[in-house]
């Protein structure tokens, strides 16, 4: 850095910013001083916006990029583009989900491929991406969330449990490779229903399980992933399941 140069502030980028578990990340590691970076596809500009603009009126740092995670020219752009304009990203999350349910006779090449490059594929293009700054720099932090269906295939889940077992191998290689370059890979395992509007329209019973902290919190899952970068690297995690204390497993 050049004498007198003022230090960039860190960024924290949040690949699947979504209304619960990605804003409440984003939300957690702009409170710990970082610029929150988040990303959702373009469709969803509007909204990605709406939650960038209410962690600035908390007096947080925070930007809207808009991309599609699946396309790599799309992903290249947006990390240079954050590390050239707005600061270097030390921790970036990705956050994709994916969740469908067909049944194996229902699921068409398009469905199985386009669930495999949302949960998959786009995860590889980030890590590719960030790490490659990294490394340069010599430290980082990587963190994907992973779900039930990253460790046991469910019946009408192929397409997702593949993509999401998948990303879990993908997590460990890179643990494997980047962990002696101090950059700390870590997969989560998010298993249990999280309070969101999704999951309170499919379960009748959430508010009974909701009251008796039967759900993820998002603010509770954001807390775990902020612990994970801030660890002491003699003491790393790789993996982290998180569940309700009453979810069977």
């Amino acid at each position: 850095m050049a004498q007198g140069a003022k230090a960039r502030q860190p960024v924290a980028l949040v690949i699947g910013a979504g209304d619960a578990t990605g804003a409440a990340i984003a939300r957690a590691f702009a409170r710990e001083g970082y610029v929150a970076c988040v990303t959702r596809r373009p469709r969803h500009a509007d909204a990605l916006e709406a939650l960038a603009q209410s962690l600035r009126d908390e007096g947080l740092s925070a930007h809207a990029l808009p991309a599609d995670a699946r396309d790599e020219a799309q992903m290249q752009q947006l990390v240079e583009t954050i590390e050239a304009d707005i600061g270097p990203i030390e921790v970036a999350v990705f956050n994709i989900g994916a969740n469908v349910r067909f049944s194996i006779g229902d699921t068409t090449a398009q469905v199985y491929r386009k669930v495999w490059e949302m949960a998959c594929f786009s995860g590889f293009l980030m890590g590719r991406e960030v790490s490659r700054h990294m490394l340069a720099r010599n430290k980082g932090t990587l963190l994907f969330t992973g779900a039930t269906a990253s460790l046991r295939g469910g019946s009408g889940y192929a397409a997702f449990s593949g993509a999401k077992a998948a990303l879990r191998m993908l997590a460990q290689s890179m643990a494997r490779e980047l962990g002696p370059r101090n950059i700390h890979v870590a997969h989560i395992v998010i298993d249990g229903g999280i309070d969101t509007a999704f999951i309170r329209e499919m379960r009748p019973d959430f508010e009974a399980l909701k009251a008796k902290d039967g759900v993820l919190s998002p603010e509770e899952i954001a807390r775990n992933y902020v612990m994970l970068h801030r660890q002491q690297r003699s003491a790393w995690t790789h993996e982290l399941d998180l569940r309700p204390w009453c979810e069977t497993f």
